[in-house]
């Protein structure tokens, strides 16, 4: 449900199944990874308790609180404490007559701010990195995604050449596609990335690269996977920089697979009522004979933030999904962009969007652009044996640099 939040999670122990063959009362010994998604942001690391009760017909609490032990040193009569922790944090979910949940949400985290990237400062001390907001707006979406997919209306602007069949495995693909990007952004333990030197000493050029093995990896290519990913402020609205990088007909502007020409869109799925949130496969207009690549692409969008990733696939496996075949065993690697407000308190006149339609970020919570990562990962070598190049790195590190500067051009912000 989470997955551009929750980068790994994993139950330790099962304290209490809870009482009367329900949830009430149950209480879970945890872990989790938490992440924004981006190279400039560490990943947050708790050990906690999870509670649930449910304290009225139809209304549950779910909180969470950090179970650490905290080390602490004193620094002129200051107690700072190790990366971050889970204060008691979690929602209240109530049952309401027109069949819908009403969701409260908090968050209470103490972290050490010193550890975060200065450019990302507004955006996660107001909340809308890892706050409240980020979590409701998430869940809202994820919910009117599955309403959607479980209900036996197909949307208009769907792709009617598909069956049930064939839209449930492009989902799926879909979706592994996207867990795998944002997995890799910010290095969580799902993979087992090996960091190597930075390249760039200042934000403007800075770029992380991780690499590691794909072995027996039926959902992957074989060999040496290299993951390049960069965080930059651009003076361009969130809206405006997702509109652009999510229309395939002005992807040739930036996407070296497009061929010099606009992107033709083969099959459609929304998985939402706002139209960017959707499953797109797209075939470059001008093809070479010999080529026999598609891109899959899912964009998702919602108050917080929004993601565009791609993964180019090849023909017959496409075919095979959109029949219904099982998805598991097309190999991709995904590329794409996470797209922030810059936060408030930032440079400029432009209001930040209220973030849902309660209280919320207030007219003083100014925006004036948009933080956007982009990463890539990329096969360098089919043979898992082989050792890394430096020239590898440097076409990787390239690549991401040539695409940034297509972006700023296109969007008239070279400076």
């Amino acid at each position: 449900m989470f997955p551009c939040l929750i980068a790994s999670t994993s139950t330790i122990d099962v304290i209490s199944s809870g009482v009367g063959g329900t949830r009430n009362g149950a209480l879970q010994l945890m872990r989790s990874e938490l992440q924004v998604l981006s190279p400039l942001v560490p990943i947050r690391e708790f050990k906690f308790l999870r509670f649930c009760k449910q304290h009225a017909e139809g209304v549950w609490a779910v909180v969470d609180v950090s179970v650490d032990t905290i080390r602490e040193t004193t620094t002129l009569d200051a107690t700072t404490f190790s990366n971050c922790r889970r204060l008691p944090s979690g929602c209240v979910v109530q049952d309401m007559p027109n069949g819908y949940s009403k969701i409260t949400w908090v968050e209470h985290v103490e972290y050490d701010e010193s550890v975060v990237h200065q450019l990302y400062r507004p955006l996660i001390s107001a909340g809308m990195g890892f706050g409240a907001q980020k979590w409701v707006a998430t869940l809202q979406r994820q919910c009117e995604c599955l309403a959607i997919l479980m209900s036996s209306t197909v949307p208009s602007r769907d792709h009617t050449a598909l069956t049930p069949s064939g839209r449930r495995s492009m989902l799926k693909l879909a979706q592994r596609m996207t867990n795998n990007f944002c997995s890799g952004v910010c290095a969580s333990s799902i993979h087992k990335w090996n960091k190597l030197n930075c390249v760039g000493n200042n934000v403007e050029d800075y770029v992380r690269v991780l690499t590691r093995k794909s072995v027996d990896d039926p959902g992957e290519p074989p060999g040496i996977v290299v993951n390049a990913a960069t965080s930059v402020w651009l003076p361009v609205s969130p809206q405006r920089l997702f509109e652009f990088l999510r229309d395939e007909q002005l992807r040739s502007e930036w996407d070296i697979l497009s061929n010099g020409g606009p992107m033709q869109e083969m099959a459609h799925i929304a998985k939402g009522q706002d139209h960017g949130n959707c499953v797109s496969l797209l075939r470059a207009s001008v093809m070479n004979a010999s080529q026999n690549m598609l891109i899959l692409q899912e964009t998702c969008t919602d108050a917080s933030g929004s993601l565009v990733v791609y993964a180019p696939v090849d023909i017959p496996s496409m075919h095979l999904v959109m029949n219904g075949g099982d998805s598991a065993y097309v190999a991709l690697l995904p590329s794409g962009f996470s797209i922030v407000p810059d936060g408030p308190g930032s440079r400029g006149p432009n209001l930040v969007k209220s973030l849902n339609n309660g209280p919320g970020p207030g007219p003083d919570m100014r925006v004036s652009g948009s933080l956007l990562t982009v990463a890539f990962q990329i096969l360098v070598n089919s043979l898992p044996t082989a050792k890394l190049t430096v020239e590898s790195v440097e076409t990787v590190n390239n690549l991401i640099s040539c695409t940034l500067q297509k972006i700023k051009g296109a969007l008239h912000c070279e400076s």
